[in-house]
């Protein structure tokens, strides 16, 4: 009996998983993200082509919006925009038109697909775009979980123009932060040592990062994106003191949004 090969698919689909990068903006205007962006991250391409959705929903103002340009602030700093998430009906229809499809601000339920037709294709959180086949496999196999990220511990004080990255987990600093110089970290910095240059928790969004120091003189802090500049020098009850910063509620803050004001507090270490 003769034997026959299976026919090989042109396309194949597979579950995948990416880290998207959301970027929560409060202006459509290019020229203002522009500078609170150099502030942020200087004049080189901090990330490495990241995949980034804009969320709308923290807009102070509902504009119409010049898409192209406001793409071309973030990939100056090598994010690269695949989409928008929350605002208006008329911008996510403005950023469709555009090239931004909008993407659900919560996870869908799953539905059944018939068996005649194509596999389904559903979306996920915008932390993640998977991509499921039906009918199910009958075994799944479950992945192993990612290994831990280690805390990245710096001994060495750090000079002006210097930068530090934590990827994916904290960061610990044992010397000082001197002015000009840059920590970052996508998750929390704890630095044992005087703060005097620019500290930034959260980078890849986890608002629930905070930043400690023994002693704070910084020129700017920001957690997940919300930053503050100290450009007039460190308030006198906070100047040369240990100190923490997270964020924390508005006061008009609405229900469903996040904490979007970046506090400040003396730290009690005894």
């Amino acid at each position: 009996m003769a034997r026959t090969e299976k026919k090989k698919q042109l396309i194949e689909f597979k579950g995948t998983t990416m880290p998207v990068v959301t970027v929560s903006l409060r202006s459509l205007q290019a020229d203002a993200l522009s500078a609170a962006a150099k502030v942020l991250f200087g004049d080189d391409q901090f990330f490495d082509g990241d995949a980034a959705l804009l969320e709308l929903s923290q807009l102070d103002e509902v504009p119409t919006a010049d898409w192209r340009p406001v793409k071309k602030v973030f990939e100056a700093h090598g994010l690269h925009v695949i989409g928008v998430r929350g605002g208006s009906d008329e911008l996510r229809q403005s950023a469709a038109a555009a090239g931004l499809p909008g993407f659900a601000a919560s996870e869908r339920a799953p539905r059944a697909a018939p068996a005649s037709k194509a596999p389904a294709v559903e979306t996920a959180p915008p932390t993640q775009m998977a991509i499921e086949l039906a009918p199910p496999p009958p075994s799944v196999e479950i992945a192993p979980p990612p290994p831990a990220v280690p805390t990245l511990v710096v001994d060495r004080p750090l000079r002006s123009g210097q930068q530090v990255y934590a990827r994916g987990g904290d960061l610990v600093v044992l010397a000082a932060v001197n002015a000009g110089a840059e920590v970052i970290a996508d998750g929390s910095i704890h630095i044992y040592a005087p703060l005097r240059g620019r500290a930034l928790a959260g980078a890849s969004g986890a608002t629930g990062a905070r930043i400690f120091t023994t002693r704070f003189e910084a020129e700017l802090v920001s957690i997940a994106g919300v930053y503050r500049t100290f450009d007039a020098g460190v308030p006198g009850d906070l100047a040369g003191k240990p100190a923490q910063v997270q964020l924390t509620d508005s006061p008009d803050k609405k229900p469903g949004e996040a904490s979007n004001t970046l506090a400040i507090k003396p730290l009690q270490t005894s």
